[in-house]
């Protein structure tokens, strides 16, 4: 009986043994990282991402993301601004904002900051990038938020336009609004 339980203990362990002993890694696994080729490198990646659970939409690059449903229905026909705004929602959009007159840096840069803060105040998320002395890009990123923050814009003093997939809306305080240029022969 003795010899029997002997035995069986032997067994197990050159069965623990065997089985402990690594599976043979495929030719490109033996290779030096610095010798991987971009094929390497690819099997490499899927393999670290075999087992990954997919990201959420929201936590997908934004060009990864699935489109907004967009309910045509809702939508007045008439108004094309309204149904761009709802084709930007969710995705990132840059609107360019002219301040008016001839002013320093150090000025446009105190009033879009004011202006930001105004926007923070409401709820729209915007970043501000100075590009010029009297020019500036407000990033929003809900693109739906530009054509809110555009109509209090265009409502403020030295606003002289903002610009939106390249259209242009004047300032109400600006001069050249309304006005057309006369050119005499």
């Amino acid at each position: 009986m003795q010899k029997f339980f002997i035995s069986v203990i032997i067994l197990l362990c050159i069965s623990k043994v065997y089985l402990k002993q690594p599976k043979e890694k495929p030719e490109w696994a033996k290779k030096d990282i610095r010798d991987y080729t971009d094929a390497d490198m690819e099997r490499l990646l899927d393999q670290w991402e075999e087992d990954e659970d997919p990201l959420e939409p929201d936590e997908l690059p934004e060009h990864l993301r699935p489109m907004p449903n967009i309910d045509l229905t809702k939508i007045d026909q008439n108004n094309p601004e309204a149904l761009l705004q709802q084709t930007k929602k969710g995705r990132t959009l840059m609107t360019f904002v002219q301040v008016a007159g001839d002013i320093s840096r150090d000025k446009t840069e105190e009033i879009t900051k004011l202006w930001q803060t105004s926007l923070w105040n409401s709820h729209i998320q915007a970043e501000r990038y100075l590009v010029d002395d009297n020019r500036a890009i407000f990033l929003f990123k809900d693109g739906s938020q530009a054509w809110l923050a555009k109509d209090f814009l265009i409502e403020q003093e030295l606003c002289e336009s903002v610009t939106i997939e390249s259209k242009i809306y004047q300032g109400k305080f600006n001069p050249k609004m309304g006005t057309v240029e006369k050119i005499e022969l």
